[in-house]
């Protein structure tokens, strides 16, 4: 609902969820669509009580949407949507002091103002490495919170996969336009994760951006080795060339020669750099590669300190193209020098 981003108030609802989803689920790039619902509420085991984060999901869907299943790390996920079960993260399960198993009471407000209350087994921990989250979070099948906090069929959130991620903004703008045509009256928000998550989204551009400045600084670096080698190879064949010229040959031809064998060596060397390249990135894309010291802050948004490179047509060929392309240009500048060589001193060149 409009606003529920800002002020997460319960009452703040999407009141015909199923119809909204038949609305957008025909659009070609979604590939999947998830339920939830959230409140805040006291969750208190034997021994303590703390205010907590709690979250509906639909069962069926929310492994399309999430990959909080895959960080359990006791027990099981959520399976029974009917079931008074709920998963946990590790410090929360710490702080009250629980285990897989146990029981677990929750305390809150209902959508019409009663008290919701319900008992909840623990069905399975999860770690994140986000200790904000892994601290105050706790899941429940859609169902369950739906009846507990006197919800209907209400939801909060309703959770949108593309097919394509360099086509999000094209599908929030074609979901903004189904859901005013369908739903003219109703007030809702379309969010892209950049939208949700603008501090994550400006520290990618400014990765980007650094990355590019490397690999410009490292482009500039080579460019200067190819010409260095280049001067010292013209530098060094000035009697070979001398020699060519006497014979007959004329300048534009020698340079040709010369280009024509530069050519010929960058596209050796850029063979073998691939053939190497693409075995390296393929062992890394399997096994992955970590991030010395870099834990605790790709924890912070959730992400693992391994990383996997992905191997892909433009990673491949993007590279070796652009230092062909220097390669060439740098060649020009030495070889020119064989306009201006005179046939008599550059055989007479040590």
């Amino acid at each position: 609902a409009d606003g529920y981003n800002k002020d997460k108030k319960i009452r703040l609802v999407v009141e015909f969820p199923m119809q909204v989803i038949q609305a957008i689920q025909d659009l070609p790039l979604i590939s999947a669509i998830s339920r939830r619902a959230n409140s805040f509420c006291l969750v208190s085991s034997d021994r303590r009580t703390y205010g907590i984060w709690v979250v509906g999901v639909d069962v069926a869907r929310e492994k399309e949407v999430t990959t909080i299943f895959q960080v359990i790390r006791k027990g099981s996920y959520l399976e029974n949507e009917n079931g008074y079960e709920a998963i946990i993260g590790t410090i929360l399960a710490k702080n009250l002091a629980v285990d897989v198993g146990d029981e677990l009471v929750l305390l809150g407000q209902g959508l019409d103002g009663s008290i919701a209350a319900s008992v909840v087994r623990v069905r399975g921990i999860f770690s994140t490495g986000q200790p904000d989250f892994d601290r105050s979070s706790l899941q429940m099948p859609l169902k369950t919170f739906q009846e507990t906090f006197s919800m209907g069929d209400s939801v909060h959130e309703l959770v949108v996969i593309t097919k394509d991620l360099d086509k999000l903004p094209a599908l929030a703008q074609a979901v903004r336009e189904r859901l005013r045509s369908s739903f003219p009256s109703d007030s809702l928000q379309v969010l892209t994760w950049q939208d949700l998550l603008p501090g994550l989204d400006q520290s990618i551009q400014v990765d980007m951006v650094s990355g590019w400045i490397n690999y410009s600084i490292l482009v500039i670096i080579v460019a200067f080795g190819i010409m260095n080698t280049f001067v010292m190879s013209v530098m060094e064949r000035t009697r070979e060339f001398g020699m060519l010229l006497s014979l007959g040959m004329r300048p534009g031809q020698v340079v040709k020669l010369v280009l024509l064998e530069s050519t010929f060596m960058s596209l050796l060397g850029i063979f073998f750099g691939i053939i190497g390249g693409c075995l390296l990135t393929y062992y890394f894309q399997i096994h992955g590669f970590e991030i010395p010291g870099a834990g605790d802050i790709m924890a912070q948004w959730g992400m693992p300190s391994r990383m996997w490179p992905r191997l892909s047509l433009i990673s491949i060929l993007m590279g070796p193209a652009v230092i062909l392309m220097v390669t060439l240009v740098m060649a020009v500048f030495p070889v020119l020098r064989i306009f201006r060589l005179e046939p008599a001193k550059a055989l007479r060149a040590v």
